[in-house]
């Protein structure tokens, strides 16, 4: 992959290519956009709130999170008109990785207020749509696999740790699978008065919706996008407002194994270059 030497405006190759399209004017403006820890974002300021052009890291491989363009193209088209995502206007390649550009979401992101997001994955879920994501992990064979998988990927002595502290309750995987986004940190939760807007759809999943449930509430990704991990107060409150039984009875029998997941990942994160994992590592293995 060609290096992006200046991540602060896009290739300008790539902007001559959006020009001849139509997409951009020729005194466009762009703004780096920091909210994203995997591809290169910017807002293209504009009118009608302007626009974002996303320019993928294809080298750049995540044992936990995929980053595949073609996906998140199709899932903007199908789920903007049901509200769960902005609206794309294009998507191409370009030799530093595939893009996309579509509408710039309104709003900050997420927060407080977890009964909001707790709705909002509810809807989601229950949502019956066609999209072409691949299965995600579902039971715990899936989860014991996965989590291993990303082990094998570290060697500091807190691996071997991990190894003795792996849960071994058995939970069968459910039938009750559907479309989850597979990345709804705070992040990539914007809050607006118009309501909550659902973003960075590169990891989707026909899955168990406990993975979106465990993702939301890990205190790792709590303290890493919004500084601090949910109370038991608040994680009490999202489960409540998510208004399913069986889907909240299925989450606890797998909580474990979501914190034993995300342990490993926080400590791949941190080997690689990313210590603020380090804290995300501790808040996991306290679950554990």
């Amino acid at each position: 992959m060609t290096p992006l030497t200046d991540p602060t405006c896009p290739p300008l190759d790539l902007v001559d290519d959006l020009r001849r399209q139509g997409l951009i004017t020729a005194d466009v403006q762009f703004q780096t956009l920091y909210g994203g820890r995997t591809n290169h974002v910017w807002k293209v300021l504009g009118e009608n709130g302007g626009k974002v052009l996303k320019l993928y890291r294809a080298a750049l491989r995540n044992p936990l999170f995929r980053n595949d363009a073609e996906l998140e193209a199709q899932c903007l088209s199908i789920l903007e008109p049901a509200g769960f995502a902005p609206r794309l206007r294009a998507a191409g390649r370009h030799e530093s990785g595939r893009w996309v550009f579509y509408d710039h979401a309104p709003g900050a992101p997420w927060r407080e207020g977890v009964d909001a997001v707790a709705q909002l994955l509810r809807k989601l879920h229950g949502l019956a749509v066609s999209v072409p994501a691949p299965q995600g992990c579902n039971g715990s064979t899936d989860l014991a696999r996965h989590g291993q998988n990303i082990l094998n990927g570290c060697s500091s002595p807190d691996r071997h740790l991990l190894e003795r502290l792996k849960p071994n309750e058995k939970v069968p995987p459910t039938n009750q699978t559907c479309l989850i986004h597979g990345d709804p940190v705070a992040g990539n939760i914007l809050v607006a008065p118009s309501g909550l807007t659902l973003i960075d759809w590169q990891c989707p999943a026909l899955g168990d919706p406990c993975e979106d449930l465990a993702l939301f509430l890990s205190p790792a990704m709590q303290q890493i996008y919004r500084g601090a991990a949910l109370t038991t107060m608040e994680e009490d409150q999202f489960l409540s407002a998510y208004d399913h039984t069986a889907t909240v009875d299925r989450f606890h029998s797998l909580r474990r194994w979501y914190a034993w997941r995300m342990a490993a990942y926080c400590l791949w994160r941190a080997e690689n270059g990313t210590p603020d994992y380090a804290a995300g590592f501790e808040l996991e293995l306290a679950t554990l």
